[in-house]
């Protein structure tokens, strides 16, 4: 799960790690009042949307006076931005961040993600911005025994640039950012830039963060956060049912229950040269009707080239998985190849359910199995809208 600047800069000042004063803002009105509220002599507006590159497209601007502030903030908000990151649709500006000026002396980059391979979180920084010159990035793999230790951080503030009273500031502000990563089940969190201010400090100026979407019914407080506008709609509607979505961006759809399973389908596929486009998890106990529900769900993302079905049986038994695909795969005519691989309590009665269903269905026994053939039969189904 994704949230705005100004959130992930609170979760930042919470843990510890200084940011620059700001306040976010849903008017023009309320943003001339941050501005007098952050006192100075200039501020900077900045639209939030869950998407990089505001800057370069006009999302970032930087006011003098509060007629400026204004000014910017009537522009901004319900304009659509454009950037990169969020394709030609762009996404619509519905709230504003208000933040003091700060002036720039270097820019750094410092992030924290998890290293699935490596089974730790992987620390990169940089001197010179995360995206201009990947070669300089530097890397940590962190214990998570022992965090980031006092000689890590050094270490890599040094490698960076950061030299004599610089370091215990950003020893410290590594560290930080660790713990707050860890307490707050973050699955990536990035600093950039992070900069060092003609008076010395060293800022979080920017702040990114995704969370685990399996972990928030122990992270109220960050599940609160969530913001339906900047999702997809398929991914709102899942979260208002209780199922947990996580998009990806391939082709091949996926429904399980479990997270555990997620995980093995989606680095199954991966394996198999393949990207799911999102995976829905029903959890364990859904009934045939909320089964057919996710279902549907997971045939409605647009890109949809096959549709992998890994069900555990247990609380779900198997039958019950099989009840829902059927009711949900008639209803909406089926036009993806359907790979099922069911296991577990039930098993032999949902696989005769389906193999009486009259639903073409390609049936796996064994995970890997599965997800090659979920992988085959997307590259050969041909894109939707192709010719």
């Amino acid at each position: 799960m994704h949230i705005h600047e100004h959130q992930g800069k609170e979760v930042l000042r919470k843990y510890g790690v200084p940011v620059p004063r700001g306040h976010a803002c849903f008017s023009p009105d309320e943003a001339v009042e941050a501005a007098a509220r952050l006192g100075g002599r200039a501020w900077v507006v900045k639209a939030q949307i869950h998407a990089g590159g505001k800057g370069q497209a006009g999302g970032v601007r930087r006011a003098w006076s509060a007629a400026e502030v204004r000014r910017h903030a009537g522009e901004l908000l319900g304009t659509t931005l454009r950037t990169p990151q969020t394709g030609p649709a762009g996404r619509v500006v519905r709230r504003l961040l208000v933040e003091e000026s700060v002036e720039v002396e270097q820019a750094f980059y410092l992030g924290m993600a998890v290293d699935r391979d490596a089974r730790r979180v992987a620390l990169t920084a940089s001197g010179a911005g995360a995206g201009r010159a990947p070669q300089k990035l530097h890397r940590l793999l962190v214990d998570p025994a022992a965090g980031v230790r006092a000689a890590e951080a050094d270490g890599i503030a040094r490698d960076i640039g950061f030299s004599g009273r610089q370091l215990p500031q950003v020893r410290t502000l590594v560290q930080n950012l660790y713990q707050a990563f860890d307490a707050c089940d973050a699955a990536r969190a990035e600093i950039d830039p992070l900069v060092l201010t003609r008076d010395g400090r060293i800022l979080a100026l920017g702040a990114s963060f995704d969370f685990d979407p399996s972990a928030l019914f122990r992270q109220p407080e960050i599940a609160a956060m969530r913001d339906p506008h900047e999702e997809d709609p398929a991914e709102a509607e899942a979260w208002r049912a209780g199922f947990s979505y996580t998009p990806f961006g391939g082709e091949i759809g996926c429904l399980v229950n479990g997270a555990g399973l997620a995980r093995a389908t989606t680095d199954a596929i991966r394996l198999h040269g393949g990207v799911p486009a999102h995976v829905l998890d029903v959890g364990g106990g859904a009934t045939a009707e909320q089964v057919a529900e996710a279902f549907r769900l997971v045939l409605r993302h647009p890109r949809l080239r096959a549709v992998l079905v890994n069900v555990f049986g247990g609380l779900l038994k198997c039958d019950v998985a099989a009840r829902g695909l059927i009711a949900a795969a008639r209803e909406a005519a089926l036009s993806v190849p359907l790979v099922v691989r069911m296991k577990g309590t039930n098993e032999t009665l949902g696989r005769t359910l389906l193999g009486q269903s009259g639903l073409a269905i390609i049936h796996a026994d064994q995970i890997d199995e599965a997800a090659g053939f979920a992988v085959a039969s997307a590259l050969s189904t041909p894109r939707p809208g192709a010719h």
